[in-house]
């Protein structure tokens, strides 16, 4: 009897501490896995714009098609961003294997490369859209709305609860698990070898043990996060949505995640980019921001 009470008054304080952490982000979900247990609620069923978190859906569904991923894609025009004119280092013209735009698109959030996986879906934009709705449906997502690839719609819609499901769901793919993780590679570009890294600042930085990583950005969306980790011995979900910088969103990962590893484990961190990255940075703040 008096272990029961330990237990709930354990779980009583963890999560009134949990409740009283200060977090910027406007919608907030994190989800103990394989319990499905809660840990951590804030507007977790405000639907929202996704922004380039719709990038996970786009990969299921493209993954789910069977395609050949050895095949060459050429970037056509009609996957330039119009509609938020966002900045790509993927030229019109260039061919690439379905494997390598996946990776751009996943890695490195590039829209160019999320436009043309939904463009050359097997009968197009219309069969990708059918494709995504039935994802939608079968996953469960009572608050979702996708309509096209790459999240710059502000139409593209959905809430924590529903992205924790996508996120376990796109957990199941080997690809979307290896490339979310990779914190950098190299791609041919027209014969030219381009550097991309992880838009998660967050992925192989000290401390942080991730199992599936995808950022966004709109102006409508703020400042968006899916991430699956490991902390204190347990495999957790967690959804940031809407922060106002990426500093927000970034601090209000390493509050969670420091609260879930307690004292013992090693404070996580962020990412430190170099003094090249540091340079690029500024360099593409200077031009249109880029949706991520």
């Amino acid at each position: 009897m008096l272990k029961k009470i330990v237990a709930v008054l354990l779980s009583s304080f963890t999560a009134a501490t949990f409740a009283a952490v200060p977090l910027g982000s406007q919608s907030v979900l994190v989800v103990e896995d394989g319990t499905g247990k809660v840990l951590l609620e804030k507007n977790a069923d405000a639907q929202v714009p996704i922004a380039s978190l719709t990038k996970l859906m786009t990969a299921m569904v493209v993954l789910d098609s069977k395609p050949n991923m050895d095949e060459m894609i050429e970037i056509d025009r009609a996957d330039v961003d119009m509609l938020k004119h966002s900045a790509s280092r993927v030229p019109v013209g260039a061919e690439l294997s379905r494997a390598d735009v996946l990776q751009l698109a996943l890695m490195s959030s590039d829209n160019r490369a999320a436009a043309s996986l939904g463009r050359t879906y097997p009968g197009g934009l219309p069969a990708f859209r059918m494709a995504v709705r039935a994802k939608i449906k079968a996953l469960g997502l009572s608050q979702t709305v996708i309509e096209e690839p790459t999240g710059l719609s502000p139409h593209n819609m959905s809430t924590a609860s529903d992205l924790v499901k996508i996120a376990t769901a796109a957990s199941a793919y080997p690809d979307i698990r290896r490339i979310t993780t990779d914190t950098k590679d190299i791609i041919n570009i027209k014969g030219r070898k381009v550097e991309y890294h992880n838009t998660n600042r967050l992925v192989g930085a000290k401390g942080w043990d991730v199992g599936l990583s995808k950022t966004g950005y709109t102006e409508e969306a703020g400042r968006c996060l899916v991430m699956r980790f490991k902390s204190g011995g347990k495999n957790n979900t967690l959804v940031l949505l809407n922060a106002g910088a990426n500093s927000v969103r970034n601090m209000d990962a390493i509050k969670i995640r420091r609260l879930i590893a307690g004292p013992d484990e090693p404070r996580p961190k962020v990412m430190k980019a170099s003094a090249t990255t540091k340079k690029k940075a500024i360099k593409r703040s200077k031009r249109t921001r880029r949706a991520m």
